[in-house]
């Protein structure tokens, strides 16, 4: 019977849209909303409401936010494709209507004909952009649900663990573990009430990977959650997000009413016996509880603060329940696993981290947006040929995977970004955040600004990243004003192997990473600031960064 609905609803999508001669799109997501991109859709819609067969909608990214609003026109019988208009103004609409059949507003036009675009290969990101990420029926007509409805009506939980094991799926908050293996873990635990939670709380500085997908896609995450909850025998999910989202929580509050009422979420959902139910939770702004049992405790209303593992959530988690948590891309990327099957993932990427990733890109950067590659590519394709690279001076380096990752240096930007190349060179592949820096940095001043945030958001449980990391900003804001002799950079070490080592949680455990990445590569900016015993500044301070295998 969903069958017929589905297919039903997807020819009189795909009817409404041959009988369009022009579909002018609009990004509404947050970023473009912040340049007015609604007054704009609001000026195109009262411009081309005489304009038959012309279209007006809101979409999901688009991908170039430095350009937003981003406006794209596809022409029925355009010999060149799409035509894509950066920063437009409500006030620019009348020449967009007039433009349709003809020349394009040459002083709007985007190109996209250039690496930005033709280099990425979406697969968490493919409806972005393209539907209206309010209306349940474009995300079907996408192909959406198909891969859930696949799940429940033909496949056996244990077939679909095998399709997400077969991919090589690695969580993408940042940890990379093997999502197939997390699944089964959770599917084995016994009882009959288990959770499935999606980690939405994104808290990363520069980061906005999770809160674009769910302003652009929110059905993607939630098919992935429901494909998930009927892999390890769980009947309700929550979704976790930061309060600060209030775009992506609207969304998904309606996304999820949609589907309900359509029976592809809910009881008996599409016709089965199985039964899905997902509730939204709002976080606080507060870092850790980005960490998966800081998370499960805010949920149940207690503090967010962390607890020791084991034992991990797929054991004891959700009101001492078995527990499955990934986080938004993750789930993201099940649905078309689900579709195309686990081989065809795998065969993206790498041998160790298959697929794509998504990524934000911020700082110096000439073209600041969401972008997502195959798992391999190097530093250099991303931020040169990707990025555009920095408006001004040279690029100095590269720092991945937030407040726990670490700074790269322009030397090894040939480096495949994958979870085991990073991790050699003393970053991480975090969630996806991706800032770049040029030559007027400070890293010192780099290490302090990360340090800070770290000290500010400890949840104070432990005294190692309570009181350490208090330390380890004194010492760095100590040595960036030059008021540091070496034995205070001495400390400085060894303070980051103590809060490194004896932290409860991931967050006290990375917070020394942009100090030690820093140090490891930019130690001279370090010795430069030092000053001897008598407050006199070095000299003879350039150390060479150590040599790394990649």
């Amino acid at each position: 019977m969903m069958i017929e609905k589905f297919e039903e609803i997807t020819a009189e999508e795909q009817t409404a849209v041959a009988e369009r001669d022009h579909t002018v799109k609009v990004c509404v997501a947050a970023g473009c909303l912040s340049s007015q991109s609604d007054q704009v859709l609001a000026a195109l819609k009262d411009g081309a409401s005489d304009h038959h067969g012309c279209h007006v909608k809101g979409v999901g990214c688009m991908g170039l936010c430095s350009q937003g609003p981003l406006v794209a026109v596809e022409s029925k019988n355009s010999k060149t494709g799409a035509v894509m208009y950066q920063n437009v103004q409500p006030e620019d609409a009348p020449d967009i209507v007039d433009s349709l059949g003809k020349k394009p507003v040459a002083r709007l036009e985007l190109k996209t004909n250039v690496p930005f675009f033709q280099r990425q290969k979406k697969i968490v990101l493919e409806n972005s952009g393209e539907i209206d990420p309010e209306r349940i029926e474009e995300y079907i007509a996408a192909e959406g649900y198909q891969g859930l409805l696949t799940a429940v009506t033909e496949m056996t939980p244990i077939e679909v663990i095998d399709e997400i094991v077969r991919s090589g799926l690695r969580g993408r908050g940042g940890g990379g573990y093997p999502t197939g293996l997390k699944w089964t873990t959770v599917a084995k635990m016994d009882g009959p009430t288990k959770y499935v939670i999606c980690n939405a709380d994104e808290g990363d500085p520069g980061a906005f990977m999770d809160r674009s997908v769910l302003e652009s896609d929110p059905h993607r995450v939630l098919e992935g959650m429901a494909i998930a909850g009927y892999a390890v025998g769980a009947n309700e999910g929550y979704i976790y997000v930061r309060g600060e989202y209030p775009l992506a929580v609207e969304r998904l509050k309606l996304a999820i009413r949609q589907a309900n009422r359509l029976g592809v979420l809910g009881n008996r959902l599409l016709g089965t016996t199985f039964d899905f139910n997902i509730h939204i939770r709002l976080g606080a702004g507060a870092f850790v509880c980005g960490e998966e049992t800081a998370l499960i405790a805010s949920i149940e209303g207690k503090r967010g603060t962390p607890r020791p593992r084991p034992p991990y959530p797929a054991e004891y988690g959700l009101w001492g329940k078995p527990t499955l948590i990934n986080n938004v891309e993750t789930f993201a990327n099940v649905p078309a696993i689900l579709r195309k099957g686990g081989a065809w993932y795998a065969g993206i990427g790498t041998e160790k981290s298959k697929g794509t990733k998504v990524f934000a890109l911020a700082g110096s950067i000439q073209n600041t947006g969401l972008i997502e590659v195959p798992m391999g590519m190097s530093l250099r394709e991303i931020i040169y040929d990707i990025g555009g690279g920095v408006p001004t001076g040279e690029c100095k380096a590269v720092q991945t995977g937030g407040p726990s990752g670490g700074c790269i240096p322009a030397d090894y930007f040939d480096t495949p970004v994958d979870y085991e190349s990073l991790k050699a060179l003393g970053s991480i592949m975090g969630s996806g955040g991706m800032i770049i820096m040029d030559d007027s940095s400070s890293m010192v001043d780099v290490a302090r600004y990360f340090m800070e945030f770290c000290m500010t958001e400890s949840c104070g449980k432990c005294i190692p990243c309570r009181v350490g990391t208090v330390h380890m900003h004194n010492l760095l804001d100590k040595i960036y004003k030059g008021k540091a002799q070496q034995r205070d950079l001495d400390m400085l070490e060894k303070l980051c192997d103590m809060v490194m080592n004896t932290s409860l949680c991931g967050l006290g455990q990375t917070a020394p990473n942009p100090v030690l990445s820093t140090l490891r590569y930019f130690r001279h900016e370090y010795l430069d600031l030092l000053v001897d015993g008598e407050g006199n500044g070095r000299i003879d301070t350039a150390v060479a960064p150590e040599p790394v295998e990649a």
